[in-house]
């Protein structure tokens, strides 16, 4: 017994649903703050990149794990409120704090329509099929707990030519930068995190261990296609610490298949409008579309 114990894989980190609410909520206080202060305030570039390779925004953008709303809140800033924007997480706390940076934001350029922001699970978005002509996602597919149901639901939002922009942390390839890099992101960062940001679930601690179980570069491009994208293309930011992936959606002849196998895997648990049901314009919004507490 002592000798199959030793061969055993190390075990994954816990991503459960339960787990990841409480862990972000806990950290929301100061959430932005660590991020900026982490990164030395390149995490604000790399939005702006994601932001620039959406191209053209002609229709509905959707956040998915949008946390405190920084990229939706870019989206919405890129469009001046021309088209919906939409920011969907699961943590109660983050989007209540994304909410009032949406109100500050707004209170510069009244007129504008809101950015919308709802509560709700990235496996099970509350969102008709092909709603949105940018889905996008920001340091949080990491988090999913089955990142391939994920990308299903992103697929099913996205319309026929839309884009899907997954930015996500990533491990760089040279190995002075690599080693510096590891040395900083394993023994600093936590520290730094839990000093100013204490929490019971060792968020900071999660982080460097979640991505480097996380697929990277070819790996995640695979299964970016395997749900649906084609074609898909990646680039390094920063040294290769951060990697911003684009996915485009085919056209409609050439998805029908691919998605109907998706959608069966990645079905919500009920009918849902293609956009929040809050029409009043008048300020930010919070629409609890799914309140429930994720299943398997």
């Amino acid at each position: 017994m002592t000798h199959l114990a030793e061969h055993e894989a190390p075990p994954r980190v816990d991503k459960s649903d339960e787990r990841i609410r409480r862990m972000f909520g806990e950290i929301s206080p100061r959430y932005d703050l660590l991020n900026h202060v982490l990164s030395g305030g390149i995490d604000i570039l790399w939005r702006r990149r994601t932001v620039r390779a959406a191209g053209a925004v002609d229709g509905p953008v959707l956040d998915v794990c949008t946390g405190t709303g920084d990229l939706a809140l870019a989206f919405w800033k890129k469009t001046r409120g021309s088209v919906p924007v939409v920011g969907a997480d699961f943590t109660h706390e983050m989007l209540l704090r994304a909410v009032q940076k949406s109100g500050r934001r707004r209170s510069r350029w009244p007129g504008r329509e809101a950015a919308a922001f709802v509560l709700a699970d990235a496996q099970r978005l509350p969102f008709a099929d092909k709603s949105f002509a940018v889905v996008s996602v920001a340091f949080g597919l990491r988090n999913v707990a089955d990142t391939d149901r994920g990308l299903a639901e992103m697929a099913r939002v996205c319309r026929p030519g839309g884009r899907v922009l997954v930015l996500e942390f990533s491990m760089p390839k040279n190995r002075i930068i690599g080693g510096l890099y590891r040395f900083y992101f394993r023994y600093i960062l936590p520290r730094i995190g839990q000093l100013l940001a204490r929490n019971r679930q060792a968020a900071y601690e999660y982080l460097p261990q979640s991505v480097a179980e996380f697929p990277q570069g070819e790996a995640l491009a695979a299964r970016m296609r395997a749900a649906g994208f084609e074609p898909v293309t990646w680039r390094s930011l920063t040294f290769g610490i951060a990697t911003l992936y684009c996915g485009i959606k085919p056209a409609e002849s050439r998805v029908e298949d691919r998605e109907s196998r998706a959608g069966a895997a990645a079905t919500p648990s009920a009918p849902a409008p293609s956009m929040p049901p809050n029409s009043d314009s008048s300020g930010p919004r919070l629409s609890t579309l799914d309140s429930r507490p994720s299943g398997p």
